[in-house]
């Protein structure tokens, strides 16, 4: 009602005041012009501003309402956001694409489809020294990528860089093992060694990463007293690394012989077998 009263006010007024010009011949015609220009322009700014100062209290509360809606529609929908902004900070970053093997959250498997809110990975196990299918598809949501670190076990594509861990003891003969353990490694990466160093050598100056040697090396571990593990670092091609391992193990147990284990008799039980036998 008052807009509908605002508006032909303002309209009156502008044609009086125009009126009133017209009749006015003491003024020249330039002067009547800038008059009118002037007088038409002040009454649109007053009539916007009555605009404003009548529909303003109107405008809060709907700017409220939809400000309220704006704050429970992103908290409704957070998840979805969150996985739409992981998405791209992976697009961004690279991060992994199809066919890379990863681990996020405890999840690790080969990457088939990532689309704009989730990612499936075809799931490898147990644990993450096995190579195995397990035949479970895991579907992630991307938003873990803000929670979680991720590993990338085949970020350098074609070939990386595989480690066999051995288990001994202080009894077995640690020296011949770890002779036998590297011949292996070397007689089973000659094939493809020095293809895998000029690739590496190739991704120094596209990844900004200094190559590692693709030499097998066997270095050694105390993880604690009385234990001791053998560490076999070798080039493989980076689909097939358990092909690789178990070629390697096979050969090394072939002709590594261990200690004799020696379990010591349950004294508690023979001393009460001695014990039933003088009764």
């Amino acid at each position: 009602l008052s807009t509908a009263v605002l508006l032909p006010l303002v309209f009156l007024i502008r044609l009086g005041i125009q009126h009133a010009l017209l009749k006015t011949v003491e003024l020249s015609v330039e002067s009547r012009r800038r008059w009118a220009i002037n007088i038409r322009n002040v009454l649109l700014i007053v009539f916007i501003l009555g605009i404003i100062s009548i529909w303003a209290p109107r405008l809060q509360t709907f700017a409220v309402s939809i400000f309220a809606v704006a704050v429970a529609l992103v908290l409704a929908t957070k998840e979805l956001i969150a996985c739409l902004s992981g998405s791209g900070l992976r697009m961004l970053t690279k991060a992994y694409s199809l066919g890379d093997l990863i681990e996020i959250g405890g999840i690790r498997g080969n990457v088939v489809d990532h689309n704009a809110l989730t990612t499936t990975l075809l799931e490898i196990g147990p644990g993450q020294t096995s190579h195995q299918y397990t035949g479970r598809a895991m579907v992630i949501p991307n938003s873990l990528l803000f929670t979680h670190p991720l590993t990338n076990e085949t970020y350098t594509k074609k070939f990386r860089l595989h480690i066999i861990t051995i288990p001994l003891s202080t009894d077995d003969d640690w020296k011949t093992a770890e002779q036998l353990l590297l011949t292996a490694g070397q007689e089973e990466s000659f094939p493809f060694i020095e293809e895998a160093g000029a690739y590496f050598k190739n991704l120094e100056g596209k990844l900004w990463l200094d190559a590692p040697s693709v030499e097998p090396r066997v270095t050694i571990q105390l993880p604690e007293p009385g234990r001791i593990h053998l560490l076999l670092r070798v080039p493989c091609p980076t689909q097939y690394p358990s092909r690789l391992e178990q070629a390697i193990l096979k050969k090394f147990l072939a002709e590594f012989q261990f200690a004799p284990r020696f379990i010591l008799p349950d004294t508690t039980l023979a001393h009460s077998s001695d014990s039933a036998v003088s009764r």
